[in-house]
């Protein structure tokens, strides 16, 4: 073998080191040498650990609601709520949110209600609120089409200049997709103020990670000039900590930047999926050890919460739920003529005689 030949094999990089997800919270709810370190803001625990237990009862009380015919189609965030909830609640409330279809808690921690978030699987209206109140852009259900939104969005915010974030959500089984290495390509070239956040739920639907992809998308992120982080995403904590740190690097101008937060989908792809087909009852056993709320809960309770603030929370838990099903089963569909009012962002011309032509008809009976 010549020499060049040996050193051109010699540069070969067949396996990308990773980094260890970072953690500040053990399974069992200890802190770990690096939360000891840092230290962990036990309000801010308390807080995000409501957060989770209201996001998840949300989900039991909509998948019971979807069983029941109430609902047409319900996806699933069990066990990934503190992914949710510790990445939105680090960044500003002025920063804008690009969602999948999933992100229910990152709803509800920008107080949009249980009933906007569910109207669009009741199939009473095609998105379920105004973006311009929440920051948070209507959930999209094709495969990685937000990252694309949220980066040329970020373009926006750019030429504003505006010292805003663009957070967006996708998973795993999203990265796969031309729409994501694109949008991670784009905001890399114009080093845009986008934070991509990758939720490593294991499943792209019955695909698991180690099929779908031979390089960590953290370790893949450095391809495209994009810098990536690695963080336990069953740990509330952590997930805040290293996006609260991404976000400001973003903010500051050292571009675009992703987070890998290694986490677990408990339930089905969505309510029509049977997880049983694919993935075994000792990998969901596992995965079940590091339930996220559970670690939460022995943290708060073994650094002194007293027992009053988990009995507040449970009751709060109960009226929440009350809440949630009588939003839904009063949820009503929109009068039809709404629709020409939201197809252009302002008035049109054509909306507006087509609309005049439907209102005068649509009250004539046939004879």
């Amino acid at each position: 073998m010549s020499t060049a030949l040996a050193t051109v094999l010699g540069a070969r990089q067949d396996d990308p080191r990773s980094v260890p997800p970072f953690q500040l919270i053990d399974e069992d709810g200890e802190p770990t040498a690096l939360g000891v370190s840092i230290g962990i803001d036990l309000n801010l625990a308390q807080e995000m650990h409501a957060d989770m237990v209201l996001a998840r009862r949300l989900d039991s009380e909509a998948l019971a609601l979807q069983r029941q015919g109430e609902l047409h189609l319900w996806l699933m965030s069990w066990g990934q709520e503190a992914a949710q909830v510790g990445s939105v609640r680090a960044v500003r409330d002025s920063d804008m949110i690009f969602p999948s279809y999933r992100e229910h808690a990152v709803a509800l921690c920008r107080r949009i209600a249980p009933a906007d978030i569910m109207r669009q699987w009741r199939g009473v209206s095609h998105s379920g609120w105004d973006p311009a109140e929440s920051k948070v852009h209507i959930n999209s259900l094709v495969l990685g089409t937000q990252t694309l939104h949220a980066t040329g969005y970020a373009a926006g915010v750019r030429m504003d200049r505006s010292d805003d974030v663009v957070l967006t959500y996708f998973g795993d089984g999203s990265a796969s997709q031309g729409d994501v290495n694109e949008a991670l390509n784009w905001a890399a070239a114009g080093s845009l103020p986008v934070l991509f956040f990758c939720q490593n739920n294991q499943w792209a639907i019955s695909t698991p990670t180690h099929t779908q992809m031979r390089t960590p998308l953290h370790v893949r992120a450095a391809g495209f000039g994009v810098t990536g982080y690695h963080v336990d995403g069953n740990d509330a904590m952590a997930v805040h900590a290293v996006t609260q740190y991404a976000a400001e690097q973003v903010r500051g101008g050292a571009g675009p930047a992703l987070i890998e937060a290694q986490t677990y989908r408990l339930a089905g792809h969505s309510s029509s999926d049977d997880p049983k087909r694919y993935r075994t009852e000792d990998d969901l056993a596992a995965w079940l050890k590091k339930d996220p709320i559970v670690r939460l809960e022995r943290f708060l309770r073994r650094a002194g919460v007293e027992d009053a603030h988990f009995e507040d929370l449970a009751a709060r838990e109960e009226a929440f739920a009350a809440t949630v099903r009588e939003q839904c089963k009063a949820l009503r569909g929109d009068d039809l003529a709404a629709v020409f009012d939201q197809t252009y962002a302002e008035a049109h011309p054509v909306m507006d005689r087509e609309k005049a032509e439907f209102l005068g008809r649509r009250d004539r009976t046939v004879a």
